[in-house]
């Protein structure tokens, strides 16, 4: 496949005399060659389940705000982490839910984790799972992908290299995202089929056609991935695709053979590596396993420091992952 690239692109168009980006499925796939992983570290930093250097390093005065001090000590253990495991993944996946609740000092925390995980060499994909109308579904993408023009000057988003998001609002509330992130080298992951158990009760309704509801976003999403697919062969726009249905994921892999499938579940959720083989059918980086209480909270039920049992749990799921991609 020749060489594809890209204008980048800003909130009004592209822009004359833009440089050009590298898709997201051939960086990703260059980032997974190098660091000879497909792991991604979630994290959903619990304010009453962190870990106690965490709770140490956060220090601060008693009359700071509470929603402060739980920021600082989240942004703790989150570097914590990504300093005990990083060797062993190729991303990070931060649920933006566990930021926001806490409010500004959350969304500050939230940068530094990025830092964090961008000076670790890891990329970052922020699960957002937002979907709105085409004019919102814009402005959420500047805030995650892009950047937003101001009477003031440009305002730079999180800078994330991943962003999912929902698709039942249709074609039209996806098209801003996929121009804002194809624009910037970034991906998205539109949810297909979750890993929730509720997932079976819209994802694997079947429609008049007979086709699921999953079956049928597979096929919207190959649809807004085909002018994104680069060297590698790995389309900018993927797919989320949880660990826990196995028994799905076959058939949805032959529905999107370029797409990228984030396999969220494994561990805690009872997704296992193991069952995850078709998923690798474009390659190596065509799969992202994703764990994170198993990893983050190992030490919990093998003892020891959280630091050594977090590293120990990322290198099995590692090597696992490598083994059955192969």
């Amino acid at each position: 496949m020749s060489q594809q690239s890209v204008p980048v692109v800003g909130p009004a168009g592209a822009r004359e005399g833009a440089a050009v980006v590298e898709l997201f499925g051939d960086r990703l796939a260059a980032a997974v060659k190098r660091r000879e992983s497909q792991l991604v570290l979630g994290l959903d930093p619990n304010p009453t389940q962190l870990w106690p250097r965490a709770l140490e390093l956060a220090g601060g005065a008693d009359g700071d705000s509470p929603a402060a001090r739980a920021a600082r000590a989240v942004a703790a253990h989150c570097r914590l982490v990504i300093e005990a495991v990083a060797d062993h993944c190729v991303a990070v996946k931060p649920q933006l839910a566990w930021f926001e609740r806490l409010g500004a000092p959350g969304w500050l925390a939230l940068s530094e984790v990025v830092q964090a995980a961008r000076e670790a060499g890891l990329l970052v994909v922020a699960d957002a799972k937002r979907g709105d109308v085409d004019v919102t579904a814009l402005a959420y993408a500047e805030a995650f992908l892009g950047e937003t023009e101001t009477p003031f000057g440009t305002v730079p988003g999180l800078g994330a290299d991943g962003l999912t998001v929902n698709p039942l609002l249709g074609a039209d509330s996806l098209e801003p995202f996929v121009k804002v992130a194809r624009g910037s080298g970034a991906g998205l992951f539109i949810l297909a089929r979750t890993s929730n158990p509720g997932a079976v009760d819209l994802q694997d309704r079947e429609l008049a056609g007979g086709m699921t509801v999953s079956a049928h976003v597979a096929g919207l999403i190959t649809s807004l991935g085909t002018a994104g697919i680069g060297q590698s062969g790995l389309s900018d726009i993927g797919a989320v695709i949880g660990a826990t249905a196995p028994h799905r994921l076959e058939r949805l892999r032959e529905a999107m053979p370029h797409a990228v499938l984030l396999l969220p579940g494994v561990g805690a959720q009872g997704g296992r590596v193991e069952d995850l083989a078709a998923a690798f059918a474009p390659g190596r980086a065509g799969g992202l396993p994703s764990a994170s209480r198993s990893i983050v909270g190992a030490y919990l039920s093998e003892g020891g420091s959280p630091e050594v049992a977090a590293n120990d749990a990322a290198a099995r799921l590692r090597e696992l992952a490598w083994t059955v991609s192969g």
